[in-house]
């Protein structure tokens, strides 16, 4: 087991060095060969499409492994899909509870590779965070990430640039239960339900009421003949009806 994990983590080291190398070098280009975000149109998506039965489930991890695991669990017993958007940093650690992740069908998500405030950070910055993470989460499971979760919720045109170009989509929310910083399991199902319709994104983050707030929380789900689905499943959506 010990050399199990030495190895793992040889990979690991070896796989963030090859990367920190090609940022590091995209980062000292000529500025005329950076990308120009000022006026761009892309922007962050809040939610997927009204007037659906989708809405979803995402948390935000850079914590609380063992919690991950139950939530997957409780989530795996109900027969529901959601999204996990991973710290770089936290992945590397936790490589088993990422393959669990993946293996019962949920989806993995980009949550930047130290947690920093990405609106206060440059192109090549931005670039480095979102990239790195994608790398060693790919490294670990094989999962090729798709979204990104700015932490905090804090991005700027450079970050919707940066993530853009590593093909991603910057992912916000439309209910947030505030749970990293509420420990009461009604303000968390209330946040979580209050007006709750298709196409709406809830934030959650891998905390025991959080845990605890989820059976009642997919209850009104059922009740209110809501399916909770994948954050990508759902903007999908959007992206069909818009196109």
């Amino acid at each position: 087991m010990k050399a199990t994990r030495r190895k793992i983590s040889l990979i690991t080291n070896t796989i963030l060095v090859a990367a920190f190398t090609v940022v590091f070098a995209v980062g000292f280009l000529p500025q005329k060969a950076m990308p120009i975000y000022g006026g761009t149109e892309i922007s962050a998506v809040y939610s997927g499409v009204r007037g659906t039965d989708k809405v979803s489930f995402m948390f935000n991890v850079y914590e609380n492994a063992a919690v991950v695991e139950k939530i997957v669990d409780l989530l795996n017993e109900n027969d529901i899909k959601a999204t996990f958007f991973v710290g770089g940093c936290w992945a590397d650690d936790n490589g088993k509870t990422l393959n669990r992740i993946v293996e019962s069908g949920h989806e993995l998500a980009n949550h930047g590779y130290f947690h920093k405030d990405h609106a206060n950070l440059d192109y090549a910055k931005n670039k480095e965070e979102i990239y790195l993470t994608g790398v060693i989460v790919k490294a670990l499971c094989g999962a090729e990430l798709k979204l990104f979760a700015p932490p905090s919720g804090s991005y700027s045109a450079a970050t919707l640039q940066a993530a853009t170009d590593l093909g991603y989509k910057v992912i916000m929310w439309s209910k947030d239960t505030i749970d990293w910083r509420d420990k009461d399991k009604a303000k968390i199902v209330s946040r979580a339900t209050k007006n709750l319709t298709g196409g709406d994104l809830i934030l959650m983050h891998p905390k025991e009421h959080t845990l605890n707030a989820l059976p009642d929380i997919i209850a009104y789900c059922r009740d209110k003949g809501l399916n909770p689905v994948p954050v990508g499943e759902n903007i999908s959506l959007k992206n069909t009806q818009n196109s």
